[in-house]
């Protein structure tokens, strides 16, 4: 799998990453296992997780896999902070003493004494910056991040972060921001990708396969199995499945029925080789559904078909 830096940074990354949101909940380590060795095998690097996802236990899955499947340094392992709970109730708190101890509940669980890119998952607005960003210097500066970066801000926000972190000789600079970029999903084309353009982040980003409607599986309805199904998952996935979206599926599906491919195949290759993007994360139930997502290296789009898939989405018309 090609490598590409991350941004400005020095630190290379596979141009797809592996999402694992569901790790410990939807997918059980057997299946996970089998996901880390497809994934490592293709020559991917990037693992993505998050203290919030499954409550931790993406985490605990993780830790319990490194070393048996893939040696530490094999990949680059990514977490996030910012977005967590108390009591199973969901909270978001960027305040220092917040982001660090769950950064440190992050280690524990992965079992590593550092991840190689920590994110602050969410902007909080009443979070000081000033204050969410001295987390980013304290995670670098104490070893127990080699990168950082930033995940679902807007333009503004991501310019206000990074610059900050510029001010000063010393502080953590921000290498990325991590955000939802799909043709269902194109908002972030207004302002999130000129500025990461501009001050040199990689972009990383999730759902690049629209939750899951790119690929093609709700066009004739809801699978039984499938995550719009879930009790968990029905609203995530339910965002896209309109009629927009189902133009936008369509045109996916004939131009990948024009060119051999899948519909996922297609989808997921126009993200990944759109300007400033450095890896989308793909998440999968299955070593199956991901296996699907891997054979993706091999496919290049036409560039008349990436400018028909531009028109036929078109970029929405209010910013992320």
């Amino acid at each position: 799998m090609q490598q590409r830096y991350l941004g400005n940074s020095g630190l290379k990354v596979s141009r797809l990453g592996l999402g694992t949101m569901t790790w410990g909940r939807d997918t059980d380590e057997h299946e996970a296992r089998d996901q880390l060795t497809s994934f490592v095998s293709a020559g991917g690097t990037l693992i993505d997780t998050a203290a919030g996802y499954g409550y931790g236990d993406s985490e605990r899955v993780i830790g319990s896999l490194l070393g048996d499947v893939v040696p530490r340094d094999d990949i680059v392992l990514a977490t996030k902070a910012g977005i967590g709970s108390r009591r199973r109730e969901r909270v978001t708190n960027a305040s220092r003493g917040f982001l660090v101890a769950e950064l440190d509940a992050s280690l524990k669980r992965l079992g590593v004494d550092h991840v190689d890119l920590w994110q602050v998952h969410t902007w909080v607005d009443d979070a000081p910056l000033e204050e969410t960003l001295t987390a980013l210097d304290y995670a670098v500066s104490s070893g127990r991040a080699s990168y950082v970066g930033i995940s679902n801000y807007t333009g503004w926000q991501s310019a206000q972060a990074a610059t900050w972190q510029r001010a000063v000789p010393g502080r953590a600079v921000i290498s990325s921001n991590q955000v939802e970029y799909s043709l269902l999903a194109r908002g972030v084309e207004a302002e999130v990708l000129p500025a990461a353009q501009a001050l040199g982040l990689g972009v990383l980003p999730w759902s690049p396969l629209g939750r899951g409607v790119l690929t093609g599986k709700y066009r004739m309805g809801t699978p039984a199995d499938s995550r719009a199904a879930s009790p968990h998952f029905s609203t995530f996935v339910g965002k896209h499945l309109n009629a927009r979206s189902q133009r936008i599926v369509e045109a996916v599906a004939r131009a990948g029925e024009g060119l051999g491919m899948s519909p996922l195949e297609v989808a997921l290759a126009w993200v990944r080789d759109r300007p400033g993007v450095t890896a989308p994360i793909i998440g999968a139930r299955t070593a199956e559904q991901l296996k699907a997502s891997l054979v993706v290296e091999e496919c290049e789009l036409p560039a008349e078909i990436v400018q028909a898939l531009d028109d036929v989405s078109g970029a929405e018309s209010e910013a992320v």
